[in-house]
């Protein structure tokens, strides 16, 4: 019995220390964005994400425009120099960061 309960207690622990996909995807998205976006940009990824509300970057992934989306955000961005893999993740930081997201802990995000 308490080797089953030890189990147990491990088991929820580990689970707990692990970071949930959307947390890891949103930093992910930061990094990409710093790399990639900001210098053609000129602004941080925090301005960038609070173009939108979160229902209208979800639609706006949705309909597939993303990419579009961020090319009229930033004009200078070419979207074709962007693997389609990293899109998910810049979504997943927009998202996060949006207008009426959550607020950044920094003024450099």
């Amino acid at each position: 019995m308490r080797k089953i309960i030890g189990m147990t207690v491990l088991a929820v622990l580990v689970s707990m220390s692990i970071p949930t996909d959307s947390m890891a995807d949103a930093k992910k998205g930061k990094r990409i964005y710093k790399k990639k976006l900001q210098k053609k940009c000129g602004f941080s990824g925090v301005r960038f994400a609070r173009n939108h509300k979160q229902f209208e970057w979800e639609k706006i992934y949705e309909d597939g425009t993303f990419p579009q989306e961020a090319r009229k955000i930033c004009p200078k961005l070419d979207i074709d120099k962007i693997q389609t893999k990293l899109w998910k993740d810049l979504y997943d930081f927009s998202y996060k960061y949006a207008e009426d997201g959550i607020e950044p802990n920094g003024c450099n995000d």
